[in-house]
């Protein structure tokens, strides 16, 4: 009979402290940060959970030989089980979206949860893969909208495109993780995170994104750099972790420079919180 340790592990559970953030990121850029921003993180975190069940589900096979200590290949939950979560799971956030956004929303929600699957059932070993899944966070940004991204395109785009671009430098970074990577790698990686930053932390007028950049710079760069320098599965691992859990920061930045630093900060202490419970459960 499955647990729900068993559940915590199949969605990492712990990981979905990552996903708050886009949301709350999306509302600030759009001028919508309201009651709804609840709702529709809520649908965010279901979307993810979603697709980690989806994840393990797809590779339940290639898990028996490289991850055998996971929920499916373990025997813990059954690929059926796996399926029935991840279903679930997608059709309550599109709910929850729906019924919180109403008709504006639908398109961005179910081209979300329709880019989750299509991620974990075709394109994530592909060439496409990292594009495709960069491309599931910054529409999870602009479904903190509301389906008000259009309203100021100008300020949510590039909030959108800056958690793209950091998506794309975990997944990528991701599928070296088992058994290693060149150098180079982390180091390309790493160069990315450097332009991420400069650009999350440009404000005029606070102090508060650009501590907040400086800080997602040191979180995840140090883990880059340490995987550079020994490329090994473990350290590429370990810089995986270190992207998802130093998340909540970048997004606290993207949300600060908004006008809200309070609310980006508050986003921004969520990545001591993840990086804590990743030594639980892990994160990848």
């Amino acid at each position: 009979m499955t647990g729900w340790r068993d559940l915590v592990e199949l969605t990492r559970a712990p990981a979905a402290l990552s996903v708050p953030g886009d949301v709350v990121a999306g509302a600030a850029a759009a001028g919508t940060l309201g009651p709804r921003t609840a709702a529709m993180a809520a649908a965010s975190v279901c979307l993810y959970w979603a697709g980690m069940a989806a994840n393990d589900f797809a590779d339940r096979h290639v898990d028996a030989v490289e991850r055998p200590h996971r929920p499916i290949p373990s025997g813990r939950v059954s690929p059926t089980a796996a399926a029935g979560v991840a279903a679930g799971l997608t059709a309550a956030g599109v709910a929850v979206a729906a019924l919180a956004g109403g008709r504006r929303q639908l398109p961005v929600v179910l081209g979300l949860a329709g880019a989750i699957w299509a991620y974990d059932l075709g394109a994530k070993n592909t060439a496409a893969g990292p594009a495709v899944m960069a491309g599931c966070r910054g529409l999870d940004v602009l479904l903190g909208t509301g389906g008000h991204w259009r309203t100021r395109p100008g300020a949510v785009l590039p909030a959108a495109l800056t958690v793209a671009a950091h998506t794309w430098t975990v997944t990528v970074l991701s599928r070296r993780e088992v058994h290693g990577a060149e150098p180079s790698l982390p180091l390309r990686t790493l160069a990315v995170t450097a332009a991420i930053a400069t650009a999350a932390g440009r404000s005029s007028r606070m102090l508060v994104p650009a501590a907040l950049a400086a800080w997602y710079a040191v979180r995840f760069g140090a883990a880059q750099a340490r995987a550079a320098a020994e490329p090994s599965g473990s350290r590429i691992r370990d810089a995986v972790t270190a992207g998802i859990t130093s998340l909540p920061v970048l997004q606290g930045a993207l949300t600060a420079r908004t006008g809200t630093p309070a609310v980006g900060a508050a986003t921004a202490v969520l990545a001591p919180m993840a990086a804590r419970l990743a030594r639980l459960v892990s994160a990848t």
